[in-house]
């Protein structure tokens, strides 16, 4: 890029209040700064964008190669906009935007703005996709179209999760609801799904509704894995007498980074209150078993407990452990 287009694009990133009396003097180090802000966000944003236009064409596969021909539905608004599609001769991409718009006016009140535009623009891009591409209808097997059906709907709304919006407002207004209400967000998506299958199983038959929750609970599944990861990261807190040797066991042995940090005995054989170091591991599920083995080498009555890490970022966790 010419270094003089650069400097005008970071000083309309830059954002300086004006001194009394003198104008704004950008330094080297504030444009150098700018600049790296810069190809942060602009790295950011074609992410973005690249997640959503993959789950948009993946949730459009998963509408009309398997469910859109089969009269299934899924949970949650994506669920109400086939049910409305198989019930009424209006098409599928028509009721994806009349349903959606009320939880895009609702994610703009609690999300915000970003979230609510790029939500909006999810929507509509599924929509036109579902309106103008083509897709094979692929089997007419009622239990594989449950089940990919389902797979290909959950990988889409998970991609479009990561990249920062969603194309099925359900948790929107669940994330409302519970605000006003004295429950969980889980809870109301559950009374939302049980209201939908049931509406379901009377308009289209109790057979299709139970597909149906088999496309849900499908396309649940895969949205976890997609939106959370498919490793499984388990943090491992370490309490013992011989912390440094397990610190150094834990950066020598499994490659891992640790975190140390500072605790009191509350009871045990040293008396309350005694002072201890902590040991604080990440690592994945299948390293478990090698770090039990080397703790129990080290100090057999280590208190260590183990805590689900749905995702990770940054450190050593996702690096290539060291291999003796």
């Amino acid at each position: 890029m010419n270094p003089l287009w650069t400097q005008i694009i970071i000083k309309t990133t830059l954002r300086q209040k004006k001194n009394a009396g003198r104008d704004n003097d950008y330094s080297n180090y504030r444009l150098a700064k700018g600049y790296r802000e810069f190809v942060i966000m602009l790295k950011r944003h074609v992410k973005d964008v690249l997640l959503i236009t993959a789950g948009i064409f993946s949730a459009a596969f998963g509408f009309k190669g398997f469910l859109l021909t089969n009269n299934f539905i899924d949970g949650g608004a994506t669920g109400i906009s086939l049910l409305l599609s198989a019930v009424t001769s209006l098409p599928l991409y028509v009721w994806i935007i009349g349903v959606n718009i009320p939880f895009i006016a609702l994610a703009y009140k609690i999300m915000g703005k970003q979230f609510a535009v790029k939500t909006a623009l999810a929507i509509s891009g599924l929509a036109l996709c579902l309106a103008t591409v083509t897709f094979p209808n692929v089997t007419n097997d009622n239990l594989l179209v449950a089940v990919f059906g389902g797979f290909f709907l959950g990988a889409g709304i998970g991609l479009a999760v990561r990249g920062g919006a969603v194309i099925d407002g359900t948790e929107v207004l669940a994330i409302f609801l519970s605000r006003k209400w004295s429950a969980t967000i889980g809870d109301i998506i559950i009374v939302i799904n049980v209201i939908i299958f049931s509406v379901a199983a009377y308009l289209l038959g109790v057979e299709v509704a139970l597909y149906s929750m088999i496309t849900y609970l499908a396309a649940s599944k895969t949205l976890d894995f997609v939106v959370e990861g498919i490793e499984e990261y388990m943090g491992a807190t370490i309490i013992s007498s011989h912390h440094e040797e397990i610190r150094q066991m834990i950066i020598g042995v499994m490659g891992r980074g640790v975190t140390v940090y500072k605790g009191q005995r509350g009871f045990g054989k040293q008396g309350e209150k005694s002072e201890v170091d902590i040991v604080y591991t990440v690592l994945t599920r299948l390293e478990l078993n090698k770090l039990n083995t080397e703790i129990e080498k080290i100090d057999p009555h280590a208190f260590v407990v183990m805590s689900s890490v749905k995702d990770t970022r940054g450190g050593m966790i996702k690096k290539r452990p060291l291999h003796h």
